[in-house]
């Protein structure tokens, strides 16, 4: 069994910005041939970069390191943002050291009274990977059953691209899963080379096409506030603002709610759901089902 290459990530991050380039983008001239690849080809980033076609194929092979004025220059000619250069030098540090995995993370004593007192309002906590730690049963009653869910997959962005159900929840399924893909970003900045992370990024580049293309993409603006426009089977189309709290003992855990403009069909829709959970054998719960 073969290792990995220790800059395996950062090679297949410099494959994803140079295929989204084209020669018009960086300046070279247009051959008028036919091009085998799409974006740049290594050659013509070797040359915007004054190194050897050989030296950077072996970047993109991650087997051998790179230097801070070659990546300095590889942001140039890749035209790579703010947060994509944090990422790429993230990156090149990656292969420094070998990353220890981290323990099970498991919710905070406090965040869990919290849940089990919020009857009303669906709530849940994400942990350091967007891991779903715990739940209320009105989140579960409009999200998924969690329960149902071996707990090494319970991820919100795991579910978001890979359970069909959970993502036809989503009206506008495109803006959420994007969002959470720049939070993933932005955690792996501050995460490099945990493996946890590392994991579940190659797993759902490998899923989903859509997920392959936003990871390598520029839309990095994560979001700690917002709305969310779902489609209940039971009660309907649900406009919820959703907002999340850090939780001081573990910052790394946050507590997401959904609440409803009172007065408004989606408040009514969330307290019908909640009824239908303070009693699972009501009779218009059958009847709607």
């Amino acid at each position: 069994m073969h290792s990995k290459a220790p800059w395996t990530d950062l090679g297949e991050f410099l494959k994803t910005c140079r295929a989204r380039l084209s020669p018009r983008t960086v300046g070279l001239p247009a051959s008028g041939m036919p091009r085998r690849v799409t974006g740049l080809r290594r050659e013509e980033v070797a040359q915007l970069a004054g190194i050897s076609t050989d030296c950077y194929t072996r970047l993109e092979q991650g087997r051998v390191p790179v230097s801070r004025p070659v990546l300095a220059t590889l942001v140039r000619v890749l035209h790579l943002d703010d947060a994509e250069r944090d990422h790429l030098f993230e990156l090149a540090a990656q292969g420094d050291c070998v990353p220890r995995r981290r323990q099970t993370q498991k919710v905070q004593p406090q965040l869990g009274r919290l849940l089990d007192e919020l009857t009303a309002t669906p709530a849940l906590v994400l942990g350091r990977h967007m891991d779903i730690l715990a739940w209320n049963s009105l989140a579960a009653a409009l999200f998924t059953d969690f329960d149902r869910v071996p707990e090494k997959r319970r991820n919100y962005v795991r579910l978001l691209f890979t359970e069909a159900a959970f993502r036809d929840l989503y009206l506008d399924w495109r803006t959420v899963a994007r969002s959470c893909v720049a939070q993933l970003r932005l955690l792996a900045a501050q995460c490099p080379g945990d493996p946890g992370l590392t994991a579940l990024v190659g797993e759902l580049s490998v899923a989903d096409a859509d997920f392959r293309q936003w990871w390598a993409g520029r839309h990095l603006a994560g979001l700690r506030v917002g709305t969310k426009r779902l489609r209940h089977p039971a009660v309907g189309v649900l406009t919820l603002d959703w907002d999340s709290l850090t939780c001081s003992a573990d910052p790394t855990q946050q507590l997401v709610i959904l609440t409803a403009e009172p007065g408004t069909p989606s408040h009514d829709g969330l307290c019908l759901l909640a009824s239908w959970t303070a009693d699972p054998y009501s009779p218009e719960r059958d009847a709607t089902a």
